[in-house]
């Protein structure tokens, strides 16, 4: 049997990303040396978000990049389907920056193992934070996020599926069970 429990509507979201918009202003007071990094696909639309929010907040143009990761993940000869390779755009340079890596959910530290080594190959940022809209658990490598939507106790084998408008045509985070699960 599929269940399926609503983890946050649009609305839950938009507010989400507010704050954690605000948290990042408080930590960084101004723009001088940060820029956001969004991991292919849905942590790329929450950053263009969260980017739109610090513009509007701090009056300056806050550099924003793509990070495709799909060839540095550790898994990919395992993988029982083919990727979909994205593009990577990073249009200003990563050496000195302060990164903000935003992806959508954190589960086992995986993907963001990948977009640290991925951003690597780009240049070398001062640091890098990392942001979710929702942190899972179920971690296999040493990673915690500097800034998190919403925690949520899952299952291994449940899965939580975040959706946005610009590519589902709606905003909300479901909770369900994993077909193969």
């Amino acid at each position: 049997m599929n269940h399926q429990k609503i983890l946050m509507n649009s609305k839950e979201m938009q507010r989400t990303l507010e704050r954690l918009a605000f948290e990042i202003l408080e930590r960084h007071g101004d723009c001088s040396e940060l820029a956001l990094m969004g991991v292919q696909r849905r942590g790329v639309e929450l950053a263009q978000r969260l980017r739109k929010i610090l513009e509007s907040r701090l009056s300056c143009d806050l550099p924003m990049g793509k990070l495709d990761i799909n060839l540095y993940r550790d898994d990919w000869t395992n993988l029982s389907y083919q990727p979909k390779i994205n593009q990577t755009d990073i249009p200003f340079a990563i050496d000195g920056r302060k990164l903000v890596l935003v992806d959508d959910v954190l589960f086992s530290g995986r993907t963001v193992r990948a977009a640290l080594e991925a951003i690597m190959d780009y240049g070398r940022p001062k640091s890098v934070e990392l942001l979710v809209l929702i942190d899972r658990g179920h971690r296999e490598l040493p990673v915690q996020p500097d800034y998190v939507g919403k925690r949520v106790s899952t299952a291994r084998d449940e899965r939580v599926d975040v959706y946005v408008k610009e590519l589902d045509g709606e905003d909300r985070v479901r909770l369900g069970s994993n077909p193969a699960g």
